[in-house]
């Protein structure tokens, strides 16, 4: 009896769960990746916006309100590089936009790669610095290659490591002419994009573009500002970096939905049964990289315009695809531009750190303890580099010469931690020590990463690029839209490796070979 209850209990269990098929996988999955997009300033502006953008995400979508990524000190492509696979840059390899080349000494690009041509360009790129698989190269493997992946954005790292290692293109405007261009390392340069180049890039109407604000001056009144006439930034009017100063303004959003709505009609991308991925980028930092203190109005008008582009995007998609075909997932790159310091009125404390002078300084101890040599071998990006062939060849240990190097280096005024090599590869855990650890990889960082204080600025040999060091939480939203996701607002705190496995599950394909976290329930 008791036998054939429980019989007939599991078979009405099962029976019932298998009776409710899996959703079909999307035509097209769109990944739109805001750089520097911030929860904070979507909230507090929602006065400004129309119906169409963020509030019809905000009303239909699935909204995380706080995605957290895995690892120390996020920036654009780091940030991007994770979302892509779901793994951190100890894992992924791509540790920052620009880090030091050990076997030259220089700084270079993420993507750099000499081994590639550009199409439209003169720089040689590729993904080869990439070390595992994205979402894109795992669509591509699942499809036997019959998935279309395309990438588009402004800069040249976002789209290349969107596009993956497999992607068909990744196309990104040129900083000196305003062409879109690409790299040999996919396929031939598309012959829609040579024609969209000679007939209606962003050059042939540069001279036509002027940023003044959308609304009235008294709108803006959601952050200080010292102003009371509005802001008109012409870009033709510098003839040497109008483009790049165009990028990182709101105008590139829209250059990214005119190409995007051209691919969208020309690539086939979205047309059959074989799910294609679409990947676009945007930017919401401030202009040029100012500080929000100069440019307060012009960052709230960024996402006046930021709204605009995304209904825009919105409605091109649900025309050309319809949005109950397709999965748009929306997600920040993770960080903000650092500030500059705040000014002595305000007795906040701080200082200058100089990098250059403690790695000179650091050289002169080492060979007081250890004789003549030049044992720092180069330094960037609060990371000292050592000599190792110095130390083989001097028959010195390693390991003391890192121990007593960071007790005189944490010395220094404005330093607060100093990590090793052999700490964050072999040290023990904490909370700290793991967003350190997974931002560290050990063929391409220094082996002395440096904290430096809240508040005290980084200075560099430009003096545009010293800012102070902020370690508050910058809140950095995450929302799902399209095919079967549930409207639902999330307050709770995810971390952004689980991107790349929930748009696989979406995909019904296999992860990304660097990722183990868990998919999200969409």
């Amino acid at each position: 009896m008791k036998k054939g209850l429980i019989t007939s209990i599991l078979a009405l269990t099962f029976g019932g769960m298998q009776a409710q098929p899996l959703p079909a996988a999307p035509k097209l999955v769109v990944t739109l990746t805001i750089d520097q997009l911030r929860t904070d300033y979507l909230e507090n502006f929602s006065p400004l916006y129309g119906e169409k953008g963020f509030k019809r995400l905000l009303r239909e979508g699935k909204v995380y309100r706080q995605i957290e990524m895995p690892f120390d000190k996020p920036d654009r492509s780091s940030g991007i590089a994770t979302l892509c696979t779901g793994c951190p840059p100890s894992t992924h390899g791509i540790i920052a936009n620009r880090w030091l080349d050990v076997s030259t000494l220089t700084a270079r690009s993420c993507v750099d790669d000499p081994d590639f041509m550009g199409y439209s360009t003169d720089l040689n790129s590729s993904p080869s610095r990439l070390l595992t698989s994205t979402v894109a190269d795992e669509l591509k493997i699942a499809t036997r290659n019959a998935g279309k992946v395309y990438a588009v954005a402004p800069f040249r790292d976002a789209a290349i490591l969107s596009a993956g290692h497999a992607g068909d293109g990744a196309f990104w405007i040129n900083e000196v002419t305003g062409k879109w261009c690409g790299t040999t390392y996919y396929k031939d340069f598309p012959e829609w994009l040579s024609r969209y180049n000679d007939s209606c890039s962003v050059d042939f109407r540069i001279k036509d573009i002027e940023w003044t604000p959308l609304r009235p001056l008294a709108d803006y009144k959601y952050l200080p500002d010292w102003r009371t006439e509005p802001f008109k930034y012409v870009f033709n009017a510098e003839k040497d970096n109008k483009f790049r100063r165009l990028k990182v303004s709101p105008m590139a959003n829209d250059e990214v939905n005119l190409l995007a709505a051209e691919l969208l009609d020309k690539s086939g991308i979205g047309k059959d049964d074989v799910t294609d991925m679409l990947s676009l980028t945007y930017y919401a930092g401030n202009y040029n990289h100012y500080s929000t203190r100069e440019c307060a109005m012009e960052m709230q008008d960024t996402y006046v315009r930021l709204d605009r582009s995304i209904a825009t995007l919105l409605d091109l998609l649900d025309h050309k695809i319809g949005l109950h075909n397709l999965v748009l997932c929306i997600a920040s790159t993770g960080y903000a531009d650092p500030e500059p310091a705040d000014t002595g009125i305000y007795r906040i404390p701080g200082g200058e750190f100089h990098l250059n002078r403690c790695a000179m300084l650091l050289n002169m101890f080492l060979m007081a303890t250890y004789g003549e040599g030049q044992y720092v071998e180069a330094f960037y990006d609060r990371q000292i580099y050592l000599n190792h062939k110095l130390i083989e060849d001097k028959q010195l240990d390693l390991t003391d010469i890192l121990e007593k190097s960071a007790a005189f280096l944490v010395q220094f005024s404005g330093v607060d931690q100093v990590y090793t090599s052999h700490t964050l590869l072999l040290g023990s855990w904490s909370p700290k020590m793991e967003l350190v650890r997974n931002a560290y990889h050990r063929k391409r960082s220094g082996d002395f990463v440096i904290e430096v204080l809240p508040g005290w600025t980084v200075v560099h040999e430009n003096p545009n690029e010293s800012r102070a060091v902020r370690v508050a939480n910058t809140p950095t939203p995450m929302i799902w839209l399209g095919g079967n996701v549930k409207a639902e607002t999330i307050k709770v705190p995810v971390c952004a490796d689980r991107v790349a496995p929930t748009l696989c599950r979406v995909m019904r394909i296999r992860s990304p070979n660097g990722c183990n976290s868990q998919p999200l329930e969409l």
